[in-house]
């Protein structure tokens, strides 16, 4: 029944073994310091992080608008020589009399002052924006943590079908021994067809023990990728056996109420939304104007023309003059800003069709993680009852045997009883570990476990 509960429960997420059984000079970690580990060298963490402060800088850019901008403008260069003054000169200006210098600088400053919401609603959508990036860290966070217990728990199951397999396999030595030496002694008890179903059974056995090593071996990397250990760090978990984890369900209806003001997925719709009313009213405010403060200041000097003083004439070559206005800057266009706002509502409807179907499957997460941690609790108990009949059907089968009342045959069956519900015994404690996991990765549990 080894080859059966195999081939029905494939291994996943194992781990290396310590096949010589020293672990003094490896690195062994604690379920939580793995935790901690594959949170601070997540690459998957990392990215989001980086999109969390994209945002932020976002934040400071449309912060900025509310500051005056500022344009200089400098320029040097030839310019046509002009003697005389305002009301006679000897030269033309469909002439050149000479060539000469000139310098330029222009400074040109807007203040906003009022811009019906085009500012201050940048200001809010940014703002939401970074709690919405924030909660997406928060998600990812949550997943690796998921994925670090999955990857732990599995090793320590393989771990266990391992030491099973090793287990019979010794057995299977031990009778192969027994069984040739009660037919050297001619025993009734057993015959040639005992000895070659032995012998097909050990075969399967070895066959699987090596098939257990090498997915261990392979999960063992996996994890060591997680919690970002580089190839030559002797490493390996702490836990030496798969333990029941020492925490109740709980209430599903308590369960289902902290998954939606925990879960980080609901932080992001919520936030998104507030992000898109704000650019709804960003949008809208293009049907309005913009009221700001101006100043000018203009300055150029050319050696070879005369300063001109009259305020009604202006030379660009050579010049003072400056001023500050309050003006107001309109854009009026043809439906551009209807599409905009539309645009922007219809992304707004589109997040609040995503925050229907949060809400109706989130809690339907929950119920599956909490039913499924329920079966598994039950199985548990049934299965620990299970194998340790077959552990007792296993001895009086050998007692029998040995007093030549009993079949090989008996001996082999409970064997096989026995094996198969250890097997399911530590299977349900897997499972049940995992939908513990899983229950407290649906109602947003892990993010009290992570240290922000």
């Amino acid at each position: 029944m080894i080859i059966f509960y195999l081939l029905i429960f494939p291994l996943k997420n194992e781990s290396t073994y310590a096949e010589d059984g020293n672990t003094s000079t490896r690195e062994l970690l604690t379920l939580e310091e793995c935790i901690k580990r594959a949170l601070t060298i997540s690459p998957e963490i990392k990215e989001k992080e980086y999109d969390l402060e994209i945002a932020r800088v976002k934040l400071k850019e449309v912060n900025a608008y509310r500051f005056p901008k500022l344009t200089f403008l400098g320029m040097v260069g030839p310019a046509p020589k002009a003697r005389g003054d305002h009301i006679d000169s000897p030269d033309s200006v469909t002439e050149l009399h000479g060539v000469t210098d000139f310098e330029r600088i222009d400074i040109n400053m807007i203040q906003p002052l009022y811009t019906f919401g085009k500012i201050s609603n940048r200001i809010k959508a940014a703002t939401h924006g970074i709690n919405v990036k924030n909660a997406m860290v928060v998600q990812k966070e949550t997943d690796i943590v998921l994925k670090t217990k999955e990857y732990y728990y599995g090793l320590l199951l393989a771990r266990e079908i391992r030491k099973i397999i090793v287990n019979v396999k010794r057995d299977l030595d031990t009778a192969k021994e027994d069984i040739n030496d009660l037919l050297e002694r001619g025993s009734e008890n057993v015959d040639e067809a005992d000895l070659h179903k032995l012998d097909t059974y050990y075969g399967e056995v070895e066959k699987y023990l090596q098939e257990v090593k090498k997915s261990i071996r392979l999960a063992h990397s996996a994890l060591k990728m997680v919690v970002g250990l580089s190839g030559d760090i002797d490493f390996d978990i702490a836990s030496t056996s798969l333990k029941q984890v020492d925490k109740e369900i709980g209430d599903l209806g308590l369960h289902t109420e902290k998954a939606k003001e925990m879960r980080p997925e609901f932080a992001q719709i919520k936030e998104g939304l507030l992000a898109y009313g704000s650019l709804v009213k960003v949008a809208s405010s293009g049907y309005y104007p913009s009221i700001f403060l101006g100043g000018h200041f203009s300055y150029a000097h050319s050696t070879g023309r005369t300063m001109i003083k009259n305020p009604f004439i202006n030379d660009t070559f050579n010049h003072l003059y400056g001023g500050v206005v309050v003006g107001a800057k309109w854009d009026i266009d043809f439906g551009i800003t209807k599409a905009k706002v539309e645009t922007a509502q219809a992304e707004r409807l589109k997040l609040t069709k995503t925050m229907d179907f949060a809400e109706a499957g989130i809690p339907l997460q929950v119920k599956k993680a909490y039913l499924e941690a329920e079966e598994a609790k039950n199985n548990i108990i049934s299965s620990k009852k299970s194998y340790k009949a077959a552990k007792k059907w296993l001895v009086i089968a050998g007692a029998n045997f040995d007093m030549g009342i009993g079949p090989a045959k008996e001996i082999f069956d409970a064997a096989l009883a026995y094996v198969k519900m250890k097997a399911e015994y530590f299977k349900s404690i897997y499972n049940y570990n995992i939908a513990l996991a899983n229950l407290s990765h649906a109602t947003g549990e892990d993010c009290e476990e992570i240290k922000r």
